[in-house]
Order: structure tokens, then C-alpha cells, then sequence
């Protein structure tokens, strides 16, 4: 019986190993294509329906095929989680100081507000107050979160982005009724002083109010409160203040991941679809305010008229706003060890 030498053997089975894989280079370099986007807390449902639609264009326009996870958590919790080696693809987040500290790290463009249109923000948001329904302590305005026996559920501004509008909005609501820094501080300090919980993001403070009953009012973002009304009906009532704060959701590419794994293409391409008519109609859906003058016309029933001050109208900017109010040993710390 006539036997194959090992050798020969050994490179038949090469030869065929390496056939099989030369057929097959574009589906096997397009199935390894996988983005992770790194995102805040209450932003979920929103990804989990702009994904599969990305999902489709990209494969329609390109041919090829990506899978996008998600990672959800407070908005700076997220940031500093990818600045210490968590691969995000992209970052979707609700404030751009979270994006500068990745700036700063080398992770992402310096410029990176400029990568995309309206400053990397394809979607905004604002603070409003969800209530119990009849609201019961008759809240209507910020000034009323400070009094005596109304419970506020705010996440921490340490680490999630929600709870950092809210302690700005609050501040800036003094100021653009032309009240003066001690009044900002003081009206801020009687609303954290009527925090009974301090949860780590927005998602976790909406379980407080919603499900463990804690609170009297839900301080929140403007899109948070349709989830709340599809979940539990007609229990809550949205009370929105006088004026409220923009709150911007900017994006970016984390360089250094999309280079070394070479996902640059889809990753910009993803945040790219975030403008298209599909992305700013599915952000509509999940009522964000979008910047396709044409979406929010559809979509004008979702939003009430609010009076909006921009972080950089009232705080200087987030860097400013972040080293005076939230860094170390700032105007939070102070004023919530003081409580």
C-alpha cells in the first residue's frame, strides 16, 4: 500500500488550508468588522434602534457587514472607562467635557467637535421635572426643587451627565433671571440638600423615582420622560420649568481604536448616519430634539416651546464649567458636603 510522505502530507493540507482562505478575504475581513459604542446611561433605546437601521444602510451602500454593541453607564463614568482601555469605536455622549478628557488623553481628535456638523451633536436634549401624577407638591419651577419637604432624585454630577445639567440648569436659572452667583449657590445647595439618593446615572435614578417610589420629582432629560410614560402610563406628569439648559449629545471617533483595529471606515460612517434623515427621524422617535429642521417639524408634537441657555451663554464653556463645578474640591463637593 503505496502512503503520502509526512511532508508532503503536511503542505498538501497548507495548500488546501490557504486556498480555502484566499476565496474568501472580504467575507471573512468584513465579518470581523465590529464597532463599540460607548454611550450614557438613558440613551439605550435610541441605539438599540439606530443600530440595526446603520446596520442596513451601511450594507446596502458598502456591502459589507458590521455588528455594533453597546455599553451604557453615567456619561463620565463611560469616559473615563474608555480612557482606561475600554475599546470603544465611537463615543455617543451628553456632554462635551467627557469628549475633551479623551481629548486630552490622545484618544480622540483635539478638534473633534469640528469632525461633524452642528459640534459633533447631531441630537439635544433638555432638563425637565417628572412628577407623580396630579403633582402633588405643585412643582412648577426650579426655585420650587429647594422647598422644604419636596424629595428631588438627581444622579450624581460626579459622574453622570444628567445630573450635571440638572445642578447647571438650576444655577443657570438664577442667572438668566438676572439673579447674582450667591443666589445661583444658594438656590443649588437647597435642592441637593433635598436629595435623598445620590445614584451614578440617569437610568438608575429613573429606577429610584419610578419603581422604588423614592422622590417627589424625577429631574430629568426631556427624552427620558417618553420611556417612563411608555413603561408606566399615565402614574407620572412632565412639568417643564421656565427656562432649561441645552443639553447637547456630541459624538467621536476614538482614534486610537479605529486605527489599530482598522474600523475607521464604519465608525465614521455610523456617526455620519446619525445625520441622515433616517438617523435624525429615529432620534425624533425617542424625542431628541434634531437638527433636520424638516424632522422636527414632523415631530413639533413631542416638543413643548421652552426658553434654553447654552453652557457657554451662562458657565463660560464645559471646561470652565467642569474645573469651577465639578473637578475636586469645586462648588459641588462644597456645597454637598455642607448638606
Amino acid at each position: 500500500m503505496r502512503t503520502t510522505p509526512p511532508n508532503t502530507l503536511r503542505r498538501s493540507i497548507l495548500a488546501l488550508v490557504l486556498a480555502a482562505g484566499s476565496a474568501v478575504p472580504l467575507h471573512a475581513s468584513a465579518a470581523g468588522q465590529e464597532l463599540l459604542n460607548v454611550s450614557y446611561d438613558v440613551a439605550r433605546e435610541l441605539y438599540k434602534e439606530i443600530n440595526p437601521a446603520f446596520i442596513a444602510s451601511y450594507k446596502q451602500q458598502t456591502g459589507q457587514t458590521v455588528e455594533v454593541k453597546q455599553s451604557h453607564g453615567g456619561s463620565s463614568k463611560q469616559a473615563r472607562a474608555v480612557a482606561d482601555g475600554l475599546g470603544a469605536s465611537v463615543v455617543t455622549m451628553n456632554q462635551a467635557n467627557d469628549i475633551d478628557m479623551l481629548a486630552d488623553r490622545g484618544l480622540v481628535a483635539k478638534d473633534w467637535a469640528k469632525k461633524f456638523p452642528n459640534n459633533a451633536a447631531p441630537y439635544y436634549s433638555t432638563m425637565v421635572f417628572l412628577v407623580r401624577k396630579g403633582n402633588p407638591k405643585q412643582v412648577r419651577d426650579w426655585q420650587d426643587l429647594a422647598r422644604p419637604g419636596v424629595a428631588v432624585i438627581i444622579p450624581n454630577p460626579k459622574t453622570a451627565g444628567n445630573g450635571r445639567y440638572t445642578y447647571l440648569g438650576a444655577w443657570g436659572s438664577v442667572i438668566k433671571k438676572g439673579g447674582n452667583e450667591a443666589a445661583a449657590r444658594d438656590l443649588v445647595s437647597k435642592i441637593f440638600k433635598n436629595v435623598p439618593i445620590l445614584d451614578g446615572g440617569g437610568r438608575a435614578a429613573t429606577t429610584t423615582f419610578t419603581q422604588r417610589q423614592i422622590g417627589d420629582v424625577l429631574v430629568t432629560f426631556e427624552n427620558e420622560v417618553s420611556m417612563v410614560r411608555k413603561e408606566f402610563g399615565n402614574d407620572f406628569e412632565v412639568v417643564y420649568p421656565t427656562s432649561s439648559i441645552l443639553a447637547e449629545s456630541p459624538v467621536a471617533v476614538v482614534d486610537k481604536v479605529v486605527d489599530r483595529e482598522k474600523l475607521r471606515q464604519p465608525a465614521t460612517a455610523y456617526l455620519n448616519f446619525l445625520y441622515t434623515p433616517v438617523g435624525q427621524e429615529i432620534g425624533a422617535k425617542h424625542f431628541m430634539r434634531v437638527r433636520s429642521d424638516a424632522v422636527m417639524k414632523k415631530y413639533a408634537a413631542n416638543y413643548k416651546p421652552i426658553s434654553l441657555f447654552t453652557v457657554d451663554e451662562v458657565f463660560g464653556g464645559w471646561r470652565a464649567a467642569q474645573k469651577r463645578h465639578f473637578d475636586d474640591g469645586g462648588e459641588f463637593d462644597k456645597i454637598y458636603t455642607a448638606k
